[in-house]
């Protein structure tokens, strides 16, 4: 069958999908933009409670906006004793990301008005969802090192309270405050894969828990979200400058992928990877494990020399595992870090596409052959 000479764009490159308010990635000089603000400033002086009332509503709140905001996510920190139950029930082995995945689908069950699809409902879930996420997790890791899961504390912000449940203290204020910086930068990237996934299960119709659901199933993916934890698995395996070479050299005899390394936006260096590079290089000191750091910087170093004709630089996920490791944070969780910060970029464009909502519906260019000869099962060889 000959087909017409139409072009498919593989990956979606280059394809826009909506018009969006939300977020804006200039490729070329590596600037990244939340609805209007430059991450830099964003990271520099706001916090991830504020930033996700600007991403959700559209603006920098004032301070009785944000006081109620902030209220309205720490009265979320306390989970519904069914859904301790169901965190009782899993393996211990479980990856945590099946296991928020599955969590945050049976959060929808105790929805008291399901039918209710208004915007100021939605937003009350979202934030219902934001504020639940750090719960679950530091339940669960309570529950499989065979602790007894801490109550939830109001009085800390989302970044502390998460280090809070893991540590079983508060944390100091500059973990505190690296935690609030990589919550903030993981919260929004655009029409990226997870985003995407999220969109379209929205487009159907469909309520704002099985979008997120779809979100979290997209983002586990090693060319997604899940490459921060690779890239630190690789860094551990590695062992030692002098073993960055041969390993490379494996590496790309094989033909893999270096985890943490290119991104389809980005043409130049990810400004989310300079931030998060500098923070790895100050806890490397701080925490006196200069090794790891280095073996990064080597295998950096080492990648941008044999990538260079095909300008690939390092992403995101490249130091926020190692950020995330200084963090004492276990490495089975990096993704859920992650989702814990892009839930909010998620909610925004799910909320955003609501308002002009089409059912996405691409196409596929058939190549397959047409009108063949049914036979009967038993004339089959």
């Amino acid at each position: 069958m000959s087909s017409p000479q139409i072009p498919v764009h593989k990956g979606l490159e280059d394809i826009y999908v909506k018009e969006s308010k939300i977020c804006y990635i200039d490729g070329e000089r590596s600037k990244l933009f939340y609805r209007g603000y430059d991450i830099d400033d964003l990271v520099k002086y706001s916090t991830f409670e504020e930033v996700s009332y600007l991403l959700l509503y559209g603006k920098l709140p004032n301070r009785k906006e944000l006081n109620e905001f902030q209220k309205s996510i720490r009265d979320s920190y306390t989970l519904n004793p069914e859904v301790i139950k169901l965190l009782e029930i899993f393996r211990r082995d479980t990856h945590p990301m099946d296991l928020l995945r599955t969590c945050i689908s049976y959060l929808s069950t105790f929805d008291d008005s399901p039918k209710d699809q208004s915007l100021e409902k939605n937003l009350s879930r979202v934030i219902k969802i934001i504020g639940s996420i750090p719960t679950i997790l530091g339940t669960f890791d309570r529950i499989r090192r065979g602790k007894k899961p801490i109550e939830p504390n109001p009085k800390l912000n989302l970044a502390s309270h998460f280090l809070y449940l893991l540590r079983g203290k508060e944390p100091k204020e500059r973990d505190a405050k690296i935690m609030d910086t990589a919550l903030i930068l993981h919260a929004e990237h655009e029409m990226n894969a997870s985003t995407f996934a999220c969109t379209v299960t929205a487009s159907t119709k469909s309520d704002i828990y099985s979008s997120i659901t779809s979100g979290i199933g997209t983002l586990k993916g090693p060319l997604h979200g899940g490459a921060n934890e690779e890239a630190l698995r690789m860094f551990l395996e590695i062992g030692s400058i002098d073993k960055v070479k041969p390993y490379l050299d494996e590496l790309f005899v094989k033909g893999k992928k270096v985890m943490g390394f290119g991104h389809r936006i980005y043409k130049n260096y990810d400004p989310r990877y300079r931030i998060l590079k500098e923070i790895a290089k100050e806890m490397s000191k701080e925490r006196g494990n200069h090794k790891l750091f280095e073996i990064a910087l080597k295998v950096e170093e080492e990648v941008l020399k044999r990538l260079e004709k095909y300008n690939i630089y390092p992403n995101v996920d490249f130091y926020s595992g190692l950020v995330f490791y200084f963090l004492n944070i276990p490495i089975d969780f990096f993704t859920c870090v992650f989702t814990m910060g892009r839930v909010v970029g998620w909610s925004a464009h799910i909320i955003e596409y609501w308002m002009d909502n089409r059912l996405i519906r691409p196409k596929a260019l058939y190549k397959g052959e047409l009108n063949l000869p049914y036979k009967p099962i038993e004339q089959r060889e």
